[in-house]
This record gives structure tokens, sequence and C-alpha cells, in this order.
């Protein structure tokens, strides 16, 4: 393929239209700073569905997705580029169409064997005393969130049957969706993968409780702590595990899979993120330096195995 620095030219196209927005600006910008600090050559775009222009530029030779939510994760954008025959970093659209789907991702995982969490999903036909009834099988605590947003935007952590019920119908008001999820209480753990391997696993410890929006993007006191899993067989059944559920969803490339480690051991799927951050805080960047790649090696790597699908 040659020295693919030199060869080829990325476009990173961030942006879109979802609320996660503003992340998605800064994970592009960190992206093509990576790219251009490497020597590749490097165009940024603002997409959005009436903005698609740069894919007419034939001079690019891989477009590198850095957008998170509505049209950017869901696949959308994925099937415009499939359809036009273009070369893109990044699972497909029928793999990102499940995967940012919380309910159907947790479906499609399942034949790996992966412990869930209990878990349903609000239906437009609910009413509040037949909602309690199944959430009391859940538990006392529960999680809730929208199925389809990621950053943890609109999650609730909820002790009480009650709460719960009217907490899910107003988010579900909200954002279109709601998932409610058994609370599971353990570590929070996350594993990257870059071209069908692990990344060192990274334990998280927030101050807030879990692990949310400020946590992720603000707090400077959020903990991201490697080797806290000292058993071997531990570490190497959770990283077997992620890749299981990576593939079994049908994603490529580079990602990353949430889990629960419980206070028993078993770890618990929660959901897969087919275009992770790209910021300060973000975690495969965080994997991948401990592993020994810089977030320009890092980039490159994804970018020339989007190349190497497409030969």
């Amino acid at each position: 393929m040659g020295d693919i620095k030199k060869d080829i030219k990325v476009a990173v196209l961030m942006g879109g239209i979802s609320n996660e927005r503003e992340i998605s600006l800064q994970s592009g910008s960190m992206i093509a700073s990576a790219l251009n600090e490497a020597g590749t050559e490097v165009v940024s775009f603002d997409i959005a569905p009436d903005r698609l222009g740069i894919l007419d530029d034939e001079s690019i030779d891989v477009f590198f997705l850095a957008l998170h939510g509505e049209f950017g994760e869901d696949g959308k954008l994925q099937k415009i580029l499939e359809d036009r025959g273009l070369c893109f970093a990044g699972s497909g659209s029928a793999a990102s169409k499940i995967a940012i789907d919380k309910a159907a991702c947790k479906e499609a995982v399942q034949r790996t064997g992966v412990t869930l969490p209990l878990h349903i999903t609000v239906k437009l036909t609910d009413d509040a005393e037949s909602l309690s009834k199944e959430i009391m099988h859940l538990g006392e605590r529960v999680v809730i969130k929208p199925v389809t947003h990621g950053s943890s935007f609109g999650v609730r952590i909820v002790n009480n049957t009650a709460e719960a019920a009217k907490t899910a119908f107003e988010t579900y008001e909200k954002f279109g969706s709601c998932m409610i999820e058994q609370f599971v209480e353990g570590r929070e753990i996350t594993v990257g993968v870059l071209n069908g391997k692990t990344l060192p696993i990274i334990e998280i410890r927030s101050k807030r409780g879990f692990y949310d929006f400020d946590a992720k993007y603000t707090d400077q006191d959020t903990e991201y702590l490697f080797d806290t899993i000292e058993d071997k067989d531990a570490v190497d059944k959770i990283n077997t595990l992620a890749l299981e559920c990576f593939n079994a969803v049908g994603c490529r490339h580079w990602g990353r899979v949430d889990l629960i480690l419980s206070e028993e051991g078993t770890a618990y799927f929660l959901e897969i993120n087919t275009l992770p951050g790209f910021t300060s805080h973000s975690l495969v960047p965080m994997a991948a330096n401990k592993a020994g790649l810089s977030n320009g090696q890092l980039c490159l790597e994804i970018a020339k195995s989007a190349l190497e699908d497409k030969i």
C-alpha cells in the first residue's frame, strides 16, 4: 500500500445535527490534528443531511467519521456513503443501526452468552400501573435511559418504583424512546477495540455516582485506571467477551464495549459505541496510548483498516 501517511487524503466528517454536536466538533478537531501531525493530508468538514458537498470530492481516499448520535452513529450517513461506493472508517450502516439502539444491541449480543442486566423498553401503550409492575421485577434501583442517545444524555438512576415509572414516561416523551434497566452494583469498565483486537481495559471511577455527561466531558476528578483487574483469566475473559459482542453486532475497524463488573466478578454488557469520542477525556485514545500508540498512529490504523477493506 506504500506509505499511508503520504499516499492518502482523509476527510474528517464532524458536527452533524444531534445534541452531541459540540462533542463531535471536539472529536473531529482532535482526529484531524492527530492525522495532520502524523503527516497525512487532511480536510475537515462540518457535515449535515443538507450539506454533503465533500462527498463529491474525488480526491478523498478515506472518510473518517467523527460524529455522535443522530446522523452519525445511527447508520444514516453510513448508508449514504455505502450507496455512493465511498471508503469510510468505522462500522457500516447495518451494525451502526443496531448498536445505537440499546435494546436491539442487547438482543444481538445475546447469542454470545454474555450476561445482560434485566431490562424493559417503554411502549406507547404502557400505563403507569402496568409499567410499575414490570419495573418491580428489576429491583428497587433502576437506570432509565433513552434507547438511541449517547454521551449519557437523559440517563437517570432512580431508587423507587413509583418515581421510576414517572421518570420513564418523561424520558419517553422527551427522547421518543426509553429503556429501564436493572442497576448492577459494580465497577464500570470499558474495552476499546481496534482492528479485531482489544486495547487495555479501563476502569472508570466517577465522583458522581455514575459516569454521566459531566463526568465524561467536564469533571477533572473522574479517574481512568488501568490494570485494576489482577486476575489474568478474568481479563482474558472480559476481552474475549467484548470482541464477541463487537463481532456479533457486525462492527468493524474500531469501537468501544462498555460493561459493569459486578461484585461477584460477572461482566454485564451495557452497550457498544461504534464512533467513540476523541476528546481529551475520551477512552479509546487513552487505551491506545497505554498500548503504545500515539493519537496519530491510532487514527492512521483506523484509516488503514478502511482502505484494506476496500481492496
